[in-house]
């Protein structure tokens, strides 16, 4: 009895895969701005499908130092207030960031996958709101919760066929795209 040929990776976690490891360690910087989390996302390949790279994102992420945790989040730069948003928004949304800033040290980031783009304005004051009365150390851990949630919408879009490249720069050499930006992260 002979077996059906079993598929292998869709072509996009191919060209993830085969990709050489310079290349892929700039791109996963993108994903998450921990340089230990992408070597070892790195090193890991191949990774035969999509579910076995994102747990491999999760179980690195949960490894972060307090200094690894630092560095990603220093990564993370502030994303424009979605278009057409109002001025009174759009300066609520500009002092929410710099009184989180000024209080944690580092830019605000929540994942906003699954959220229509008209709601994630309100949802990102609010939730600042709400972090900022979180003391540091239940703040950081929040944001490490973020970061991986971030990190794995990332990886998603990476290694779609073609990627979703939403405004990071790519990454150098052998067609390998950056890391594309996520409409998860919103500061």
């Amino acid at each position: 009895m002979s077996r059906a040929p079993t598929a292998g990776p869709p072509h996009g976690l191919q060209r993830f895969n085969a990709a050489p490891p310079a290349v892929v360690e700039t791109a996963l910087l993108g994903c998450l701005g921990s340089g230990r989390w992408a070597r070892r996302i790195a090193a890991h390949r191949p990774y035969p499908d999509l579910d076995s790279l994102l747990a491999a994102s999760d179980e690195a992420g949960y490894d972060l130092s307090f200094s690894d945790l630092a560095e990603a989040l220093a990564a993370e730069t502030p994303s424009a207030p979605p278009p057409g948003a109002p001025p009174a928004a759009t300066t609520a949304l500009r002092a929410a960031h710099a009184a989180y800033e000024s209080r944690f040290g580092h830019a605000f980031v929540i994942g906003l996958d699954g959220r229509r783009p008209e709601e994630s304005l309100g949802h990102v004051l609010a939730a600042i709101r709400t972090r900022l009365g979180h003391d540091p150390d239940h703040e950081r851990s929040v944001s490490a919760d973020e970061l991986r949630r971030l990190a794995r919408s990332r990886l998603t879009r990476l290694t779609e066929d073609p990627p979703r490249l939403v405004g990071r720069q790519p990454g150098p050499g052998a067609g390998f795209p950056g890391c594309p930006d996520s409409p998860s992260v919103a500061v």
